[in-house]
């Protein structure tokens, strides 16, 4: 789906949250790798999907009445066979309904299990004195227990990006930490301008999150990504 399409579905349906398969399409027509989510409607789907990609796989609930998908029981890693998947397939959808039982689960996406990596976080959310406001930190759940981010007024220049980046505490993970692989940092900071110029053309956007953001020396890509649209109602 096109960028209008799904601004267009959303609005019909009157919501405001974009489910992670339609806010990674949104990103990647900006530029931005995503580790793509294909949408299974039922098990069978879902098995065959994930012996199409390879595995190993991940399952995620998508539904835009859950948005801790992780802590509902509503994402599983590492499914290494498709009797695995079956099995996760069920599970998902049982816990889900168990956290939130008037939540409308469109499905479940099957996506590769991407490579570990330097886990980082870019955001971006609205400031009532200053408009769009960009964040950048360390990723995961690392984000909510260290809360070591940074913040610039969108739009940004690289050297905005630049200095984000190196302002926070984790950035000599980021460098190659005891021998740990380095981030291509040039290439981080030409996403954040990728994400600030994407917002800058949409105002439509209240909040974004690609968390985490898997940082490679050789590349980045989103693993989980997050849109709220401005409620237009």
């Amino acid at each position: 789906m096109t960028k209008n399409e799904i601004l267009s579905q959303a609005r019909k349906e009157k919501r405001t949250q974009l489910t992670e398969i339609e806010s990674k399409e949104l990103l990647k027509e900006a530029g931005i790798p995503v580790v793509e989510a294909k949408l299974a409607r039922t098990k069978k789907e879902a098995v065959a999907l994930s012996k199409g990609l390879g595995f190993p796989v991940v399952l995620k609930v998508v539904s835009p009445d859950v948005i801790h998908k992780s802590d509902s029981g509503g994402v599983k890693l590492g499914l290494n066979n498709m009797a695995q998947v079956g099995k996760a397939y069920r599970e998902i959808r049982l816990a889900v309904k168990q956290h939130y039982p008037k939540a409308k689960i469109k499905g479940i996406s099957v996506q590769e299990m991407a490579r570990p990596g330097v886990e980082v976080i870019i955001g971006m959310t609205k400031d009532a004195q200053f408009g769009p406001v960009l964040m950048f930190g360390l990723g995961g759940i690392l984000v909510e227990v260290l809360k070591d981010i940074s913040f610039r007024i969108v739009p940004l220049t690289k050297r905005d990006a630049r200095e984000m980046i190196k302002e926070i505490k984790g950035y000599p993970l980021l460098e190659g930490y005891r021998g740990q692989e380095p981030a291509d940092i040039p290439l981080l900071e030409d996403l954040m301008v990728k994400v600030s110029d994407f917002v800058d053309k949409n105002p439509e956007i209240k909040e974004l999150d690609l968390n985490p953001l898997f940082a490679y020396k050789d590349g980045a890509v989103a693993v989980d990504a997050r849109v709220i649209l401005e409620d237009s109602s």
